[in-house]
């Protein structure tokens, strides 16, 4: 949809951007990384039109910026919008004078017109009875909402979010990644987003960019820049990845694919059998739009610290996506991998995972499909069959 070809940009005597070459998908999420000062955000700059090349060319749907007239460059930049990193809320206005602004300014709409437009998206992103709040009687959480609201209400085709998370807590920067995801789904814009949240933006996106000394030194998916043998991309990624999965206080993903290594190394070498179990928040999607992604996240949060307390302190639970969570258990068959799903159904403490986030005629619906591990798997075998393995007994609904 968009490519860049050779940009180079420079401000002042620095070298910002040196033929960068980058390409993004339609109706995907593609997350730009990279170190602070590198560039992100005037590369997004440039996408906008903000900023304009020293050299090279930006192109859309593969004809080139710089060949379009003044008009066809107004119409083209309606169909973008822009997720400020401070969520740039005019503090002086209403939230629903914060949302119309766009409408406002670059539409011809009638106020009725507008009103409709407006109250449609904030009902859809659970904003409703707030019209006339301003921004400093809001929460963190909810400001990010109205910002979003906002990028959306001109039913942009492609959104720029440029480090949508800075100064939240795990707990509402997870909100905000399945906030994106969620609606990026449901509305089917093309998302670029630039983010520091390593390994937590891989599970919303599609494709990746890394920018380093002014070019991409990688564009693919999440698992293959995770695969890369880079040892700047490596590095990179080491070094703002935790220990700990920030949300849930498991493990990260690269740890799990690293046990999960480790385990099928002793299976090849001294034959001691392992399983993979893979709990999936089959109702994730309906959470979030019945209580809020806050909600969804503490849930997630909550049930993955039951989940680790219910296992053996010899397995291991490692966070996989946005709603799944991988365990590797040592010397366990699948038939004791199927017995631990059925003890862990029987015996999840219902108010440890709700606590005071209940709500009247709420179930958390999980499913947990296993796979023995044989050798010379690869884990993407396992994870297929562990997933397809999914049945009623090993089923169970917290409400």
């Amino acid at each position: 949809m968009i490519r860049f070809k050779n940009v180079s940009k420079k401000l002042g005597n620095l070298q910002v951007l040196k033929d960068t070459n980058l390409d993004i998908h339609e109706g995907q999420v593609t997350t730009l990384i990279g170190k602070s000062g590198e560039g992100k955000s005037v590369l997004l700059k440039h996408i906008i039109g903000l900023m304009t090349p020293d050299s090279g060319q930006i192109l859309f749907r593969g004809r080139a910026l710089s060949e379009m007239n003044r008009r066809e460059r107004r119409d083209l930049k309606k169909r973008f919008s822009y997720m400020f990193q401070n969520n740039a809320l005019f503090d002086s206005m209403t939230v629903f004078e914060n949302i119309s602004l766009p409408l406002k300014e670059g539409q011809h709409m009638k106020e009725a017109e507008i009103a409709d437009r407006v109250h449609q998206k904030m009902a859809q992103l659970d904003l409703s009875d707030i019209d006339g709040k301003y921004p400093s009687q809001l929460s963190g959480g909810m400001k990010k909402r109205v910002a979003l609201a906002r990028a959306l209400v001109t039913d942009p085709e492609i959104v720029l979010f440029d480090e949508p998370t800075t100064g939240l807590d795990p707990i509402r920067k997870n909100a905000v990644h399945s906030m994106i995801s969620d609606y990026q789904r449901r509305f089917r814009f093309t998302a670029v987003v630039v983010s520091h949240e390593i390994p937590d933006i891989f599970y919303i996106s599609q494709r990746i960019a890394m920018l380093q000394d002014g070019a991409i030194i990688f564009q693919g998916t999440p698992e293959e820049i995770q695969k890369s043998r880079d040892p700047q991309i490596q590095q990179f990624i080491r070094g703002l990845e935790a220990r700990h999965d920030n949300l849930t206080g498991i493990s990260p993903q690269t740890q799990g694919i690293k046990r999960f290594r480790e385990a099928m190394a002793r299976l090849q070498r001294h034959d001691v059998t392992f399983s993979v179990i893979i709990f999936t928040v089959e109702n994730i999607d309906e959470i979030n739009e019945k209580a809020g992604h806050l909600f969804g996240q503490t849930i997630l949060k909550n049930f993955a610290t039951e989940l680790q307390r219910s296992l053996r302190i010899t397995d291991s639970c490692s966070r996989f996506g946005l709603n799944k969570i991988m365990a590797v258990l040592p010397n366990t068959d699948g038939n004791g991998a199927q017995m631990t799903c059925a003890k862990l159904a029987r015996q999840t403490r219902i108010q440890e995972i709700l606590q005071e986030a209940s709500q009247p005629g709420f179930c958390l619906s999980v499913t947990a499909g296993f796979a023995e591990v044989k050798k010379e798997t690869s884990l993407e075998e396992v994870l297929k069959t562990a997933q397809s393995s999914q049945n009623a007994l090993c089923e169970f609904r917290i409400c």
